[in-house]
C-alpha cells in the first residue's frame, strides 16, 4: 500500500509548460492546489490581466 501524503497547500505556485499548454498549480487556504491548463494565448492574457489590477 502506498503511503498517503498530506494535502496541503503550502508549496509555491508552480507554472510549467507541458506539451502544447501551461500548467499553472495554485496552492489553495484550505489545502490542496488549484490546477488550470492555459494556452499561450490565454497565458498572455491573463498575464495582462494581473498587470492591470495590481499596477
Amino acid at each position: 500500500m502506498a503511503a498517503m501524503k498530506p494535502r496541503t497547500g503550502d508549496g509555491p505556485l508552480e507554472v510549467t509548460k507541458e506539451g502544447r499548454g501551461i500548467v499553472m498549480r495554485v496552492p489553495l487556504e484550505g489545502g490542496g492546489r488549484l490546477v488550470v491548463e492555459l494556452s499561450a494565448d490565454e497565458a498572455g492574457a491573463l498575464s495582462e490581466a494581473l498587470k492591470n489590477a495590481v499596477g
